[in-house]
């Protein structure tokens, strides 16, 4: 299984809106909390939109190996 840009970006966003979320409730900001959750929410939304794009590529992958693998069988 390999990994791309929507996984790497979307895992950042995640982590970068948790810290911003952290923060704001260290400092009692609202909306420095409400910004980073809402970034946290959309790095996952990315994160698991990659997921799926990956596990579709990879399912793509193996049909098209075990279609090789049969035709080569074949009489």
């Amino acid at each position: 299984m390999g990994i791309n840009k929507d996984q790497v970006a979307g895992r950042v966003k995640e982590a970068a809106g948790k810290i911003q979320e952290t923060a704001g409730k260290a400092v009692g900001s609202v909306p420095q909390q409400v910004k980073g959750m809402s970034k946290r929410v959309e790095g996952g939304v990315q994160a698991g939109y990659g997921d799926v794009k990956q596990d579709f590529t990879d399912s793509a992958k193996d049909a098209e190996q075990r279609d090789a693998e049969h035709l080569k069988s074949k009489p």
